[in-house]
């Protein structure tokens, strides 16, 4: 065993301790903070190529004991495959490149050191998700990744509308927490030795023992727990909120970190879930609808990190339909081709929000598209990586997307064949679900190239004071006493509106867009990326077809994406009046789509309502009921002393006497006769 193997334990640990450090110097390191977490990630990093270009085969690590208790033993193990691997070089990197930009736009933030400790904390927690090989372990590391979503959106918590996206994110997500933790529960109960570990519950004999239940069920809750973590309906009203922290977290969460855990879990434990082809069906039809929903509402947003954000619960759900065409023999391919696209898309969806950052940077924090316009004379850099990031996206020919999405559609295209062979009577589904990923794909280019044109194109705007969308004044941010992205004193370290962002932003972005270029390129036709996750457990026994580059679903793609881009370039490029004709012909439909199809007006009039009764109501029985039974009964003996006792209480010696000598008198009856 290599040493980047033996020593994976330090993947998580080196994001750690830089963390730690950057907690306990504080103030004191000044811009200095960000060095120890920029530095621990790169190492972890560099332990993660290595353990990738060394494993040549599956291998676990066994770090320490963590529970040890009758029957229940959970130890911290870590495993090396080619899943993991992945997975960790791709964390590793972006996390390394974000915290870098970071450095540059949290510069002047009086919680700068804080913003990195906990940056530290939040790749700890993804690392150890991904290296885990247990159910258990990856489930204390999914908690994890919860709290520091939670810390980092909530970031700027004296901000109302920060602090309630962070609570939102958390209580969103420890519903779907139920979902793991149950289908934890049932697993430990079934499993062999009650053993947890991957290459245990996920062994064929032990998938053979499980019952028809447990077959559906278990899939069911961890999809479940997926549907919350990567952000697909009904649980994905979090993400787009989660842009209220800073943008730097925004990279993270909607590209490396949080939003992949549940797509890795799923793919994860693909063996599993392909035992319930009405699972998959299921997972691919959830994806279908989380990709078309979310691509109606960022068509009409005027959020530049908005659009981005419904961008990412959009791509989400076409890893979703990935996963959920992998029936018959086709579940080879779909594994790959999620986990490809999820790959692909870490890059150019962190070159997208970083550059979004790098627009805000120069606007001085304003991100309304309605209140600038022309910004590629001023912003060259940032504009011409946002192009390579938004054709990535819209999966143009060469960029990384197309590779990544033309392989979900291939999967999806056979997936119908597939469910044939094995007397799966719904497959024709999928043929369906083929179609709306086409059209979701042409709406993916449209919004996207209606953003850049809407930002970088057409006759130059600046935002001002005068704006019909410029927000009232704040009196309290404007004297330093609220936050915004940046609103302290010197937030940019001098930096002023309408310049390009320092070349400590500006180098992040143009190695991200390299990478959203090449690494399709590079792992698509070239095997490269399927070659490497054959050595990942469980995935020799998937069944395995034949299944060739469709040039047929490429073009039809491509001329999608090329409808979009050429659609949204005719009406926004320049000043138009076409949109405003076209939202007011369709007057209903676009107000649902900017009004978010009102998805969280019917949670707050349903769910939240319901969940507020239900407190209201419990408060009333632990007000008035349980308190009260409780207070009474301890008020019965005052008032037994008081209205009972007392009276002969008088102070009398002759009373005290005669009721002495009666008392006397009643017990030596008593004795006499019993």
């Amino acid at each position: 065993m290599g040493f980047f193997v033996q020593n994976v334990w330090l993947i998580p640990f080196f994001p750690l301790l830089g963390g730690l450090i950057a907690a306990a110097v504080g103030r004191r390191a000044g811009v200095n903070a960000a060095l120890p977490v920029a530095a621990g990630v790169a190492l972890a990093f560099l332990v993660s190529l290595g353990a990738w270009i060394t494993a040549d085969a599956e291998k676990t690590v066994l770090v320490s004991k963590w529970i040890a208790a009758g029957s229940l033993v959970v130890p911290i193990e870590f495993r090396v495959d080619g899943l993991t691997t992945l997975m960790l070089s791709m964390v590793t990197f972006v996390s390394t490149l974000v915290i870098v930009f970071a450095s540059g736009y949290m510069n002047g933030d009086p919680s700068y050191p804080r913003f990195f400790a906990l940056i530290g904390l939040f790749v700890f927690s993804m690392t150890g998700l991904v290296l885990s090989n247990n159910y258990l372990l990856t489930y204390a590391f999914w908690e994890g990744v919860g709290v520091c979503s939670y810390l980092l959106i909530g970031f700027w918590h004296t901000r109302p509308s920060a602090a309630a996206a962070a609570m939102k994110a958390f209580m969103i997500n420890r519903i779907g927490d139920v979902g793991f933790a149950v289908a934890i529960f049932w697993l430990w109960s079934i499993v062999p030795n009650h053993d947890l570990s991957y290459q245990n519950v996920l062994a064929e004999s032990t998938l053979h023992g499980f019952s028809e239940a447990a077959k559906v069920g278990i899939p069911l809750l961890l999809f479940w727990a997926a549907t919350a973590k990567s952000a697909q309906i009904p649980l994905y009203v979090w993400l787009p909120d989660a842009m209220e922290g800073p943008t730097p977290v925004s990279a993270l969460i909607h590209a490396a970190t949080m939003v992949t855990a549940g797509v890795y879990l799923i793919a994860r434990s693909t063996p599993l879930v392909a035992q319930a082809p009405g699972v998959q069906l299921l997972i691919s039809i959830i994806g279908c609808t989380t990709a078309l929903l979310a691509a109606l509402i960022a068509l009409t947003q005027n959020d530049l990190k908005r659009v981005m954000a419904y961008s990412t619960v959009s791509q989400l759900g076409y890893m979703f339909m990935g996963l959920g065409a992998g029936v018959g023999s086709v579940a080879r391919l779909a594994m790959v081709a999620a986990m490809f696209h999820l790959f692909t898309h870490a890059f150019f969806k962190a070159l997208l929000f970083l550059a979004s950052g790098s627009v805000m940077h120069a606007m001085g924090d304003v991100i309304d598209m309605r209140r600038f316009r022309g910004l590629r004379h001023r912003l060259p850099y940032t504009c011409g990586t946002f192009a390579v990031g938004g054709l990535a996206l819209a999966g143009v020919f060469p960029m990384a997307g197309f590779w990544s999405k033309d392989e979900i559609l291939l999967a999806l295209e056979s997936a119908p064949h597939a469910a044939h062979e094995v007397h799966f009577e719904y497959g024709w589904v999928y043929n369906v679900i083929y179609w709306v990923a086409i059209f979701t794909a042409f709406l993916t280019a449209f919004y996207t190239f209606r953003a850049f044109f809407m930002t970088f194109w057409g006759p130059e705007k600046l935002p001002g004071a005068d704006d019909p969308e410029a927000p009232p004044v704040d009196p309290q941010a404007a004297h330093g006493h609220g936050h915004d992205e940046h609103a302290h004193d010197d937030a940019h370290g001098g930096h002023h509106v309408g310049e390009e962002s320092p070349p400590i932003m500006t180098y992040p972005l143009l190695i991200l867009a390299g990478c959203a270029v090449l690494v399709g390129l590079a792992f698509g036709p070239t095997g490269w990326f399927e070659g490497h996750l054959e050595h990942t457990l469980g995935f020799e026994g998937l069944p395995e077809g034949h299944h060739a580059f469709s040039w047929g679903t490429a073009l039809i793609s491509t001329i999608a994406a090329v409808a979009g881009i050429a659609l949204a370039y005719r009406m926004y490029a320049e000043p138009s009046p076409v949109p405003a004709r076209i939202a007011g012909s369709v007057q209903p439909l676009y107000r649902a789509s900017l009004g978010k199809f009102y998805i969280d007006e019917i949670y707050h009039a349903t769910v939240m309502k319901l969940v507020q009764f239900l407190a209201a109501a419990s408060r009333v029985l632990d007000v008035r009921l349980v308190d009260g039974i409780v207070t009474g009964v301890a008020k019965l003996p005052r008032i037994a002393a008081r209205e009972v006792l007392a009276k002969y209480q008088n102070g009398l010696i002759q009373f005290y006497a005669a009721a002495s000598a009666l008392s006397v008198a009643v017990l030596l009856w008593v004795l006499l006769f019993s």
